[in-house]
């Protein structure tokens, strides 16, 4: 007999600004193990961050702070040139201010994920993605960092002495060399629900996803990202969680 399969759900939370909400953060956060809070610079403004944590603190969901490029009109997602410094002081001060709500909310920050280009960009630059180490680092608390099997930034957190945690995405295509497919091209997101279902309980059952090209490429994963900022993202989180249960996979945080 195998041992019952353990996966963590994640998902981007927190990313409105102001009057505006991008995703449904409180029927996400009914699905989910662990939630991705924006910490201000792609998204999230401090009423929203301290709303989202109260939530997750009640709800003894782990908060992890998703940190970025400044990118609020480009929602983070824009190709940007931060001088590794720079960007360091910047990833740390992110952590920190989401620290301050967490604290507040009677929990604490317990790990660390970039978000869009940053976290892109830290698959294969070795520079950015040792930044963003150094900016955890400086945060102490020698947290985790959730991010792509065999990236820059997964080497980078290991040389740092801090834990990995390795991810992967129920909605996202992969490239045959286990990379997302850019936004930018056809089939780069998953719409339909059963795909997307059949991911999931393929990643959990079979340590494995099917690249774009028909590949298959073993992914042992420990964390599935649920993205939040979709048509039925609720709805559909809701029966991922579902279906991997009834199939034994057992949900739980990863810190």
């Amino acid at each position: 007999m195998t041992d019952m399969p353990v996966l963590d759900l994640n998902a981007d939370l927190g990313e409105g600004f102001g009057r505006w909400r991008l995703t449904d953060d409180e029927a996400l956060l009914e699905c989910v193990t662990s939630a991705n809070v924006a910490c201000g610079f792609h998204g999230g403004d401090p009423s929203t961050m301290r709303r989202v944590c109260e939530l997750a603190a009640e709800r003894g969901i782990g908060i992890g702070a998703q940190v970025s490029y400044r990118d609020l009109a480009g929602f983070g997602r824009r190709a940007m040139e931060v001088p590794p410094d720079e960007l360091a002081d910047e990833v740390t001060y992110q952590i920190g201010a989401l620290e301050v709500f967490a604290r507040a909310a009677g929990a604490r920050v317990t790990y660390v994920k970039p978000h869009g280009a940053l976290y892109n960009r830290c698959v294969h630059d070795e520079e950015q993605a040792a930044a963003v180490v150094e900016g955890v680092r400086r945060a102490g608390g020698g947290l985790p960092v959730l991010g792509l099997p065999g990236s820059r930034l997964h080497q980078a957190a290991r040389r740092a002495g801090l834990p990995v945690v390795q991810e992967a995405f129920a909605d996202r295509a992969y490239t045959a060399g286990g990379t997302l497919v850019p936004r930018r091209e056809p089939g780069a997101v998953l719409t339909d629900p059963e795909a997307v279902v059949r991911r999931c309980l393929q990643l959990a059952h079979d340590r494995s996803v099917t690249a774009i090209g028909g590949e298959r490429i073993t992914m042992h994963a420990r964390s599935l990202c649920l993205h939040g900022d979709t048509p039925g993202a609720a709805a559909l989180a809701r029966r991922v969680r579902d279906e991997l249960a009834a199939s034994g996979v057992r949900l739980a945080a990863f810190a």
